[in-house]
């Protein structure tokens, strides 16, 4: 046979080959191709998850004791501390990095009588919990935000139910007024103990630890089928 229909037929035979190759291989995830110089558009809120219709990110009231805080995402640090193994520190980044991530759509109940029901993003407490590794003698959760403000919870709570602290809602990272970095996401609490930019968080052994509204009057538990007020 003539070498150059040999060297014809190999270069045919090559071609198809690399057709079936691309045709029925399957890549877990296709490659990506963003424009040099490109910019990426913020998220888009979105207003319905799974037919469920969702509150928009503003229908929130502010109520906060000292109005919305602005914190500097470089300078954050959030602190697991108390009656643990350990104390860990995390950057912002590195909570989201290390952790995974979860959805679910939750309704705020505030006292004033407003409600908002929002499709929260956040990793679990109990994972950053279990991290730290809870003291036997712990029952109590203590959480503090970048303003002093203060709520605790039983250890159970959080240890035993998908409870999130959230970092996107609706689709979209949480602005400053509605808690950014973390706002915890208190299923079935009444709003006060939906703690906004959080800092802290400590396990202790003082099941009587009253927070900022706690002290004032307000009920400890905050269970949302039950009266706000403690008199």
């Amino acid at each position: 046979m003539n070498t150059k229909l040999v060297a014809l037929i190999a270069v045919v035979i090559v071609i198809l080959l690399g057709g079936a190759i691309v045709l029925f291989s399957s890549p877990s995830s296709p490659p990506f191709w963003q424009p040099e110089g490109s910019t990426a558009l913020p998220a888009v809120e979105v207003r319905s998850y799974e037919g469920k219709d969702l509150s928009s990110i503003n229908a929130f009231r502010e109520n906060s004791i000292r109005g919305p805080q602005h914190i500097n995402e470089t300078d954050y640090r959030l602190t697991i501390t108390g009656l643990t193994n350990r104390t860990d520190l995390y950057t912002y980044h590195e909570v989201l990095e290390q952790y995974p991530h979860y959805t679910k759509v939750v309704t705020l109940h505030c006292v004033e009588g407003w409600d908002a029901t929002i499709l929260w993003e956040g990793i679990q407490v109990r994972e950053l919990i279990r991290a730290a590794g809870p003291d036997p003698w712990a029952n109590t959760v203590v959480f503090t935000a970048h303003d002093g403000y203060t709520t605790s919870f039983p250890l159970d709570y959080l240890m035993n139910r998908d409870i999130l602290m959230a970092y996107r809602m609706n689709n979209v990272t949480l602005p400053a007024e509605r808690g950014y970095p973390f706002q915890l996401v208190a299923e079935d609490k009444w709003g006060y103990k939906w703690v906004k930019w959080i800092e802290k968080i400590e396990l202790t052994s003082d099941p009587g630890y009253h927070g900022y509204w706690e002290e004032r009057g307000y009920s400890n538990t905050g269970d949302l089928d039950k009266s706000y007020s403690s008199r």
